[in-house]
């Protein structure tokens, strides 16, 4: 089983649950349509990996995002992470109305930092990533449309979140193909303070 990395601690998420379409630019930028009800997918603990791949059966793309971690019937942490993804598979999928596992949940899949312990309700968080040092994607709490304490209890409706699993909370405008070689650098700022910063390159 793969693992993560918090305050220190090897932890073993059982499951990565992740919202679609939770920025509205984004959203606009593939041309999808604001959903009524929330987006939600599942990747397998198989998805977890550190090495960034910028090809697997298809040219891949790069989806930034605010990431928790789960405990105590809560978020507990956070960190950020890169949702890897088929584009050309997911469009053919989402013509045909079918599951995007194929192209959301294949190994290798989800690249995370460290995560960090925060304060119940923390909502003062912004990230970024710069790809070879030109900034792509920027977001925060205030650009979603559903915020974290509702994903936690929607998805608690109908799903349990074990201690150690990871929710990604959706990306913001900005995505793109990996190339090979270019070196992607995430930041979280919390109330005017970095937090966490990771890099890798792209193979």
């Amino acid at each position: 089983m793969n693992h993560v990395i918090c305050d220190g601690k090897s932890i073993i998420p059982s499951k990565i649950v992740c919202v679609g379409r939770n920025y509205a630019e984004h959203i606009a930028e593939l041309n999808n349509e604001v959903p009524e009800q929330m987006v939600l997918f599942v990747k397998p603990n198989s998805a977890i990996s550190s090495v960034l791949r910028s090809y697997h059966q298809e040219p891949l793309h790069y989806e930034a995002e605010l990431c928790f971690m789960v405990a105590g019937g809560g978020f507990s942490a956070v960190g950020l992470g890169l949702d890897l993804t088929k584009r050309q598979l997911q469009s053919e999928l989402k013509a045909k109305g079918l599951p995007w596992e194929r192209a959301k949940g294949f190994d290798g899949s989800a690249l995370f930092s460290e995560f960090v312990s925060i304060a119940p309700n923390s909502q003062q968080l912004t990230f970024s990533l710069h790809v070879d040092g030109t900034l792509r994607q920027q977001g925060d709490i205030g650009l979603m449309l559903h915020k974290p304490d509702i994903i936690y209890r929607e998805i608690s409706e109908f799903m349990t979140l074990n201690d150690g699993d990871i929710v990604m909370t959706g990306t913001p405008k900005g995505v793109g193909v990996i190339n090979a070689e270019e070196v992607f650098t995430l930041q979280l700022q919390s109330e005017g303070c970095t937090r966490i910063e990771c890099r890798w390159q792209a193979q």
